[in-house]
């Protein structure tokens, strides 16, 4: 508890330029042994998680496997220094290695040189502030996204579960080839799969249901405790060196009934430039044929990655009740892809489920990054020819696992009851990406801003009828709406109302106009003024006061309350002699179906 009081203590306080631009100087000053016992629990933990997806998520984006290790690293040392979330872990995750099998064609130099301008961009943004770009990629988009590469990510994985080999990576060919070759299942592969899947299940149903332990129990039933959660957090690392014990005894015995990963080459990546051209049998592909090649994941991929780790980063920093900085977190992620592309990684974003498990296992500061960082290295170094015997199998076994919980089925419900018209770009985009990840992302957001631009251009409009018109737009007014405001007080004013009555303007929900809009009331004030009709405007505020005074408006009146309108109109209607009217109704004018 102390510790989480001194961590928020520094990030609510108040700091130079220096320690803003480099957080780790908030922190670093109050450092404690107390905290390098979380940090290291912590970062071993994380660090028994990561490498084995690792290893798995690589394949998932159609790299060698050693790539997933070359990607786990980096962004744990940067992070350290630039981040400010104590909670976040940067790697490769499952949803970034779907879109580097989309975007860099199953080659390293594409994945590298992704990485490297992914991070520039990142990096552009988080200097110009753009992190509000974000804010355009809807939750119904993001969550048809996410639901859609858990089911494809996890029947990807179906083939080395049951030992297929030459299964086609497009979704419905893939369907297609392993319901057509599924009498070609290897029994062993199955079997194994099948198991690890189990264990992982029980483990995290027993992580789940694991009471707190107490201070005041025993040291045994302590010690007890810390062994079971510390099994169940680490399942992954369990599971898969389980099965590469499994494989290894066959092995011994002199068969072989699994499936295995294979050589990975030992020794760390190179320090190196990325490639900004790649060298093939019929010749050089230079760089500018490389990034049109790459097309709109040159968007798609820095987005999506910013978009995870700030979602995770906030989801965290409220719930440890301490602020992040997402400009910085910008500055973050794009000098951690930027420097991993020095070291042969992929595109890198935060992880949902080992920020989860950092969290859990007590860290305090991000230097728990550290020490995850290190333990990958050690493995890159030592451990890489032991990888040969992990079962391609268990690995699958570990990708289905993570990817389960990401289907969020109850969201098409929530959206049915809540607002029925976002099911629109939730269900594109979800349907579009089994054909193409990038088609279901970018026509989810065309959608998504369709109805945004939609709603401004139809803003409600409510009318109340009595002695004077009175109407009020819900919004503010913006130049694609100005026509539909028009047309509705025309046609109540000019042809509902019996008689025609004089029209009160309620711009109290009006913060802002434009040009267009002034042009629109302008010739809204001479079509009313030949009818023998007025329009006053009435609650309006101030920087909409002062735009429609400069533009000088003819017959142009204003009253500060609605009241003061409405007595002074009604004053003039028993001038002219005009019958008061008897009755008061009420309408609510929505856009067509916008009602939802």
């Amino acid at each position: 508890m102390a510790a989480r009081d001194t961590w928020q203590r520094g990030q609510r306080c108040g700091w130079p330029l220096a320690r803003a631009k480099l957080p780790i100087l908030r922190w670093l000053p109050h450092y404690s042994l107390a905290w390098l016992q979380s940090d290291l629990m912590a970062g071993l933990t994380v660090g028994l998680t990561v490498v084995p997806q690792a290893l798995a998520y690589a394949e998932v984006a159609g790299l060698p496997l050693q790539y997933g290790l070359y990607s786990s690293f980096m962004g744990c040392f940067v992070y350290c220094f630039l981040g400010t979330a104590k909670d976040v872990t940067l790697g490769p995750t499952a949803i970034m290695s779907l879109l580097v099998s989309s975007y860099a064609f199953h080659q390293p130099v594409y994945a590298i040189l992704l990485t490297f301008l992914s991070g520039s961009i990142q990096l552009a943004m988080g200097l110009l502030h753009l992190g509000f770009l974000l804010d355009f990629i809807s939750c119904p988009v993001i969550k048809g996204f996410t639901s859609a590469a858990s089911i494809t990510i996890s029947f990807n994985q179906v083939k080395n579960i049951l030992g297929l080999q030459g299964i086609p990576r497009q979704f419905f060919l893939q369907v297609y080839e392993t319901l057509r070759r599924i009498g070609e299942t290897r029994a062993g592969d199955t079997v194994l799969g099948l198991a690890c899947l189990a264990a992982l299940a029980g483990l995290r149903v027993m992580k789940s249901h694991l009471p707190r332990a107490a201070c005041v129990e025993p040291l045994a039933a302590r010690v007890s405790h810390l062994i079971v959660w510390t099994s169940a957090t680490a399942r992954n690392a369990l599971v898969v060196l389980f099965a590469g014990l499994v494989a290894y005894s066959f092995q011994v015995m002199g068969s072989q009934p699994l499936t295995l990963t294979g050589s990975i080459p030992q020794g760390l990546p190179p320090f190196q430039l990325p490639h900004f051209s790649m060298a093939t049998p019929n010749g050089t592909i230079p760089f500018q044929t490389m990034v049109e090649d790459m097309g709109v994941g040159l968007a798609v991929v820095p987005l999506m990655g910013l978009l995870e780790t700030v979602a995770i980063a906030k989801a965290f920093a409220s719930q440890n009740d301490y602020r992040i900085d997402p400009n910085q977190e910008l500055l973050a992620m794009g000098f951690a892809n930027i420097l991993g592309s020095f070291v042969s990684s992929y595109p890198i974003t935060g992880s949902f489920g080992r920020t989860a498990v950092n969290a859990q296992s007590g860290v305090c500061t991000p230097a728990g990054g550290l020490i995850t960082g290190t333990l990958v290295l050690l493995s890159l170094a030592y451990l890489t020819s032991l990888f040969y015997y992990i079962p391609k199998a268990a690995l699958a076994a570990v990708i289905i696992s993570a990817m389960v919980p990401m289907f969020d089925a109850g969201i098409f419900r929530r959206l049915w009851r809540v607002k029925r018209l976002d099911l629109v770009p939730l269900c594109v985009t979800f349907l579009l990406c089994f054909w193409e990840v990038q088609y279901g992302i970018v026509a989810g957001v065309l959608v998504s801003g369709i109805l945004l631009l939609y709603s401004i251009a139809r803003p409600a409009v409510k009318v109340s009828e009595g002695d004077v018109l009175l109407v009020q737009p819900g919004s503010s007014l913006h130049f694609p709406a100005i026509e539909c405001l028009r047309d509705t007080v025309c046609s109540y004013a000019l042809t509902a109302a019996s008689p025609p009555r004089s029209i009160i303007l309620d711009c109290c929900h009006i913060s802002s106009i434009d040009y267009t809009v002034v042009v629109g009331l302008r010739e809204l004030l001479q079509e009313l003024h030949k009818h023998g009709l007025s329009l006053a405007f009435c609650s309006l505020q101030e920087p909409v006061l002062q735009v429609l005074l400069s533009a000088d408006l003819e017959g142009f009146q204003h009253f500060s309350s609605r009241e003061e309108a409405e007595l002074c109109r009604g004053a003039e209607a028993g001038a002219r002699g005009e019958a008061p009217s008897t009755s008061s109704s009420e309408s609510l004018l929505l856009p067509e179906g916008l009602t939802q």
